[in-house]
């Protein structure tokens, strides 16, 4: 008789159940949200931040409920059993919601792996999570100076570096541990060809090099779905908010990186 798997039972508040998220969409199959993997990618309603180039801005209300109950997202997966290698926790920001962490134990106990795209905003409850994850991608969105001028949030540059340090963290502490299984990780740039000229993205690079990062990729700005692409005040000069094309990855210096990716606007 086959006997059906299922996860752990955990006892836990309401708000930290993964009954209680707020699941604004599901993608099936997606190729690119884990490079390498075929995966199904779970988008989290909410962000705290305002960032000027999301293109995901109808996820960024918190207070929005969601489109998919988790049972569904359940009842999902387990169709797919043999057929994806992954699930994908993305947003919004989906470390802002308290039932990441179930949700994360109830997918692993089904047999796949488990991805994770973050902004950093929540170190705390990054924390929380990573012991489930298996692949990371984070947002680096600029240098520190600069960073309220793009989230529209004081300190979101401490998040995020100090995200990114924990992150670094854990893939060397699992490196020197023959039996944990490895963090895969990507830090990623979201580049506006008018606001961040070749110089300044080759300062940043060097920065996320100086942390320690490996694997950097650099995405160009859409346009698509963008509330409003005009950056903030405070930035880096005279912005030209209609500037279209691709970022000036020239200057970087690429061979400080194992992986080095530029993902070009078609």
């Amino acid at each position: 008789m086959a006997i059906e798997e299922t996860a752990p039972v955990v006892h836990r508040p309401r708000s930290q159940s993964a009954t209680s998220l707020r699941i604004a969409g599901l993608t099936p199959l997606s190729t690119v949200d884990w490079p390498g993997k075929l995966a199904a990618t779970v988008f989290l309603q909410g962000c705290s931040w305002d960032c000027f180039f999301c293109s995901n801005t109808e996820l960024q209300d918190p207070r929005i409920r969601g489109e998919l109950s988790w049972h569904e997202v359940v009842a999902f997966a387990r169709s797919r059993r043999g057929l994806l290698d992954a699930f994908v926790f993305s947003g919004g920001e989906p470390t802002m919601q308290r039932g990441l962490l179930e949700a994360m134990v109830a997918t692993r106990a089904l047999g796949f792996k488990i991805g994770l795209h973050t902004c950093g905003a929540f170190p705390t409850l990054l924390k929380r999570v990573l012991p489930y994850v298996d692949w990371v991608g984070i947002d680096i969105k600029s240098l520190r100076p600069e960073y309220v001028a793009v989230t529209g949030r004081e300190k979101s540059d401490n998040a995020a570096w100090r995200s990114l340090e924990m992150i670094l963290a854990e893939v060397e502490a699992r490196y020197d541990d023959p039996m944990a299984r490895p963090l895969d990780y990507e830090v990623r740039t979201t580049v506006h060809p008018g606001v961040m000229d070749g110089e300044y993205l080759a300062s940043l690079a060097d920065s996320i090099a100086d942390a320690g990062v490996k694997n950097y990729a650099v995405q160009d700005f859409r346009s698509e779905g963008v509330r409003d692409p005009m950056p903030r005040r405070g930035f880096l000069h005279e912005a030209d908010y209609a500037a279209v094309g691709t970022a000036d990855v020239s200057r970087i210096h690429t061979d400080r990186f194992e992986s080095f990716v530029h993902r070009v606007q078609q």
